[in-house]
């Protein structure tokens, strides 16, 4: 018996330090290392992925926003208790636009901040990002208001973004009546919302719209009229957002291949940066969008604007949204609430 026991014990450990050797290798992508847990799940979403193409084919649009909120699900942490949730709809350009506010407290004249979610303009929702959105306002403790703009290929572009700026002004108008400061604003996003959030505070600037206190960028697109940066390159493929998909992004959002230099959907080509309000821009180093957000931050920096930039090493795109999986998303939502609450004190 003790010879068996001792047998297993050595088998155990052999196969350990293979699947450590293994792991190891999935970590190394030639551009940099991912964290051990990405690479984890990475190869098993490929090979899962490959199988479901194999069987089914390309995903339609129903189905691709099926698999976000599946993903969104799946790699959420417990959600962080709120004082107070609303739903409500406001008036749009094209007709109601679905809100939901976070109020994290019973104080009063809270900041708020706007928030646009991720998809790619054509997925997402204000359940996708629930998680985020909660433990944001927590953690800043301001008031968030979550944007459920209009999705393309039903709605291309610019449709959502003239939902979005639609909400700006409401909040602006209305604040007083959920508890919030209408002089103490912010707008942010992620991914497709991170583009979005960019163009809103050029919008507000360029159109003496309300006053932004700060932008906050989470991998943001900023240019969809060049995706051939080195992050694109590097990371076109295996990191989860991939080129292929953000070319079909572009094609549902902007059909007309005229609107990719439009800097109202590729902020970075902007006649100019100046008077823009402070940003914090966040980047995952392994990230297709890389690029974007860090020309951006770049550019930003250049004219005057108030920038913190921060790319986080070993992340994929998303990486934000998988608190149950990764320490480094309320690291960059704590690093993103400590920027809001020293703009909001200004």
């Amino acid at each position: 018996m003790k010879k068996i026991l001792i047998w297993l014990l050595a088998i155990s450990t052999i196969l350990f330090l293979m699947g450590g050797l293994l792991v190891n290798h999935w970590m190394d992508t030639g551009h940099g290392r991912l964290n051990y847990k990405i690479a984890i799940v990475l190869k098993f979403m490929t090979l899962s992925d490959n199988r479901a193409t194999e069987k089914k084919g390309n995903p339609s649009i129903a189905e691709s926003r099926n698999a976000l909120a599946e993903k969104a699900k799946k790699y959420a942490g417990d959600p962080v208790p709120i004082e107070k949730i609303l739903d409500l709809t406001i008036p749009g350009p094209a007709g109601e636009i679905p809100i939901r506010i976070y109020i994290p407290s019973k104080d009063k004249s809270l900041p708020v901040v706007l928030f646009y979610h991720g998809g790619g303009w054509v997925q997402g929702s204000l359940t996708s990002h629930d998680n985020l959105t909660r433990y944001l306002a927590k953690a800043s403790s301001a008031v968030v208001v979550s944007v459920d703009y209009r999705l393309a290929p039903e709605n291309p572009f610019p449709a959502g973004l003239t939902d979005a700026y639609a909400a700006l002004e409401w909040v602006a108008q209305n604040a007083d009546s959920f508890g919030a400061d209408p002089s103490k604003i912010a707008v942010m996003g992620d991914s497709a919302g991170g583009n979005l959030a960019a163009v809103i505070a050029l919008m507000a600037r360029d159109q003496n719209g309300p006053k932004i206190k700060r932008q906050v960028l989470v991998y943001p697109a900023t240019n969809l009229s060049n995706l051939d940066t080195d992050s694109y390159t590097h990371f076109a493929k295996g990191f989860m957002l991939t080129k292929t998909n953000i070319e079909w992004f572009r094609g549902l959002y902007l059909p007309d291949k005229k609107d990719w230099t439009n800097p109202k959907a590729s902020p970075l080509l902007a006649e100019d940066h100046i008077h823009l309000p402070p940003a914090t821009i966040i980047t995952a180093e392994m990230d297709p969008l890389r690029d974007d957000g860090k020309q951006y931050a770049e550019k930003l920096a250049k004219s005057g604007v108030l920038t913190h930039y921060h790319c986080y090493e070993g992340m994929i795109h998303g990486f934000v949204n998988a608190d149950k999986l990764l320490s480094q998303a309320h690291a960059a939502l704590d690093e993103i609430a400590m920027d809001l609450k020293t703009s909001f004190k200004n």
